[in-house]
């Protein structure tokens, strides 16, 4: 009998809130996922970097979608999120800066989670 491999999403947000639906797209799907139990691993870059200091998120507003500091926090606690190290250092954003929980990672990570077997990633 053929195991299904588990498979892995891993979502890359581009957009803040100079793109609001489509920031709001990633974090909406990432977290749907983690709370259904998929293993996900969230990217911030660009714009979206500024999400990984404390109240940012709260700061962010798009009608009729859910608030980001809720999906945030489902990320954080059932998934892994990372701010790109260009864009946080682009930005003056340090490791001490942003929430606990959140890492700063660079493009080998992300090249390594997203060829991964079973993984499936995602931009916006």
């Amino acid at each position: 009998m053929l195991s299904r491999m588990p498979r892995s999403l891993v979502v890359k947000a581009t957009a803040g809130a100079d793109a609001p639906e489509r920031c709001s797209q990633a974090f909406t799907v990432a977290s749907t996922a983690a709370a259904s139990g998929v293993d996900v691993s969230f990217w911030m870059t660009g714009e979206s970097t500024w999400f990984a200091l404390p109240d940012r998120a709260a700061e962010f507003e798009l009608p009729h979608a859910a608030p980001l500091p809720e999906l945030l926090g489902i990320l954080l606690e059932a998934g892994r999120v990372t701010a790109c190290t260009q864009c946080a250092a682009r930005r003056g954003i340090t490791p001490e800066d942003v929430l606990p929980g959140i890492r700063i990672a660079g493009a080998a990570v992300f090249v390594e989670e997203i060829t991964a077997d079973g993984a499936q990633a995602l931009v916006y």
